[in-house]
């Protein structure tokens, strides 16, 4: 099946397309130009002819009028004067003017009077090449003079105009596709240097960047947002390797936890307390579930780009009662009514990351108070955190020395997904001193 006209037109390149539509424009532009030139060049030669005849006209009228006037009648531009008496007969005129017929009859006399205008007339009935103007004035004593010219001269400047412009025209618009051709090249060489620098782009090449030009227009604005993008994903590519990296580090150890403990029971059956096995290779079965979780669920928030897996009206104070309460050593301090949106199931693993982390490190007591605007503080009496570690402990896989050295201890991606979490409900979370101990303060914006 052939193709279509338009699909061939798209297959064509971005510059032929602009020059063709340049080059089309400027043709339809020329042509009624051209045409507008040509109709006022005309109107412009007729009035002038109109005007030089009708003051001929007036001229031998005023000699009339005063009895000066002579015959025949000279004229040094080879305009046609004939002078009508009132009973219809011709009195006067110009050398080779008709003596026996008017150039108008009486009722075109009339007429041409009535509207004071020029009259176009045909010159062949008088042996006149060509058409003529004829203007009518009027007299005393009810004579009528005609003024003619012929306009032979008219047509022929008319002809050598537009002869100049069909020649002209196609030239012109030849040389302005031409140069739009070369502009349009030019204007598109950033484009072909961007296509070429993103080619040159590889797994090899992550850090390059794309050509940014001098000129600050649209191809400038996309450069800089392109090379934005590639830095957004090169960021992202490093961070992803860097999970994968510590995700492999953490699985090692109660893999290898795991495997010591079966190789050691089946190496030593007899004397081998499989119940003693079987507790130890449970936790660390344990702490590759809460690994995997805690993976998925970044996972999970990485692939929505921080947007809410639901958007729901969600009772904040039911959600913390129901982790608290799972808590025997939290006490609530205030629990007053708040209304959020996202998602419930979200919120909760929130609260409950921050619990655990809070009973982990605790000593005595553990308080948790949520305010109606949206603020809910979870606070331990432990031994808290340095000021200058209090913001790195949120990127992922981060933990502290003391926390390292707890067996209980997580794999460090608790509080970043809490941050997560929290960002993508448009909240903020920080930690403060608490003095004794830590203050994890997480704010919401209430619902609407």
């Amino acid at each position: 099946m052939a193709d279509s006209p338009l699909a061939r037109w798209r297959r064509k390149s971005l510059r032929f397309r602009l020059t063709a539509l340049a080059a089309v424009a400027l043709a339809l532009a020329f042509a009624v130009s051209a045409s507008a030139l040509m109709a006022v060049l005309g109107r412009s030669l007729t009035d002038t002819v109109d005007e030089t005849t009708r003051r001929h006209a007036q001229a031998v009228r005023a000699q009339a009028d005063s009895g000066t006037l002579t015959d025949p009648i000279t004229t040094q531009d080879g305009t046609i004067v004939q002078v009508i008496a009132a009973n219809g007969r011709i009195t006067h005129g110009t050398y080779g003017a008709d003596r026996l017929v008017p150039l108008l009859d009486a009722r075109d006399r009339r007429r041409a009077l009535s509207h004071d205008g020029a009259w176009f007339l045909g010159g062949e009935p008088y042996g006149i090449p060509g058409p003529l103007r004829v203007v009518v004035v009027s007299g005393d004593e009810g004579i009528t003079v005609l003024a003619a010219r012929p306009v032979a001269e008219i047509e022929k400047s008319l002809i050598v105009a537009g002869r100049v412009l069909l020649v002209g025209t196609p030239l012109l618009v030849a040389f302005l596709a031409g140069a739009s051709w070369l502009i349009i090249g030019r204007t598109l060489r950033p484009i072909a240097a961007l296509r070429k620098g993103a080619a040159e782009i590889t797994h090899t090449a992550r850090s390059r960047r794309l050509p940014v030009p001098e000129a600050r227009d649209e191809v400038h604005s996309l450069a800089v947002t392109l090379n934005d993008m590639l830095a957004r994903l090169e960021g992202a590519e490093s961070r992803q390797r860097a999970l994968v990296s510590d995700a492999a580090h953490e699985l090692r150890s109660p893999l290898a936890s795991i495997r010591l403990q079966l190789e050691v029971a089946l190496g030593h059956p007899e004397g081998q307390d499989w119940r003693e096995t079987a507790e130890g290779v449970l936790e660390d079965t344990m702490r590759l579930s809460r690994l995997a979780e805690d993976l998925l669920a970044l996972a999970r928030l990485d692939e929505r780009g921080g947007k809410l897996a639901r958007n729901e009206p969600v009772n904040l104070e039911e959600v913390v009662r129901q982790v608290v309460e799972r808590y025997g050593e939290a006490r609530m301090t205030a629990c007053e009514p708040v209304v959020v949106r996202g998602d419930a199931l979200d919120l909760s693993r929130v609260v409950t990351n921050l619990m655990d982390n809070a009973v982990r490190h605790a000593t005595g007591k553990v308080e948790v108070a949520l305010r109606a605007d949206g603020e809910l503080t979870i606070t331990d009496d432990g031994p808290g955190i340095p000021e200058h570690d209090r913001e790195r402990v949120f990127n992922r896989f981060t933990r502290l020395d003391d926390g390292r050295s707890r067996d209980e201890g997580g794999a460090g991606l608790g509080l970043a997904i809490v941050r997560e979490t929290v960002r993508a409900h448009g909240g903020t979370v920080h930690l403060e001193d608490a003095d004794p101990g830590l203050r994890a303060v997480v704010r919401l914006p209430p619902a609407a």
